[in-house]
């Protein structure tokens, strides 16, 4: 069972539009944060540790943990500095096994 979302999505009156993640499609309301959409949508995991593959979501919501790095229409990019918008398809970062950021 899937915990309860704490984040509480306030009324903004925002179309709505489609945002696919992880193979399914949510509503969000256009022009808002897309961490936060998402976690009020019930996404509970963003991407999963390098080193035991747990799962972890946003921690601050303003880009200085890195907890909610996801994949962007095949780009990495931080969830909490984006906006909600049409077409994005996001998807959960894969976990480095190779490179600079890699665990050792």
């Amino acid at each position: 069972m899937k915990p309860v979302s704490r984040f509480e999505e306030l009324e903004s009156g925002a179309p709505r539009v489609p945002v696919r993640f992880g193979g399914q499609e949510y509503q969000l309301a256009e022009g808002s944060n897309l961490a936060a959409a998402l976690m009020a949508a019930g996404v509970d995991a963003f991407r999963q540790t390098s080193h035991r593959g747990v799962g972890r979501a946003p921690f601050c919501m303003m880009g200085a943990c890195f907890d909610c790095l996801v994949l962007v229409n095949g780009e990495t990019r931080q969830a909490c500095l984006m906006e909600v918008e049409t077409g994005l398809d996001v998807q959960p970062a894969r976990r480095m096994r190779e490179g600079p950021y890699a665990s050792r």
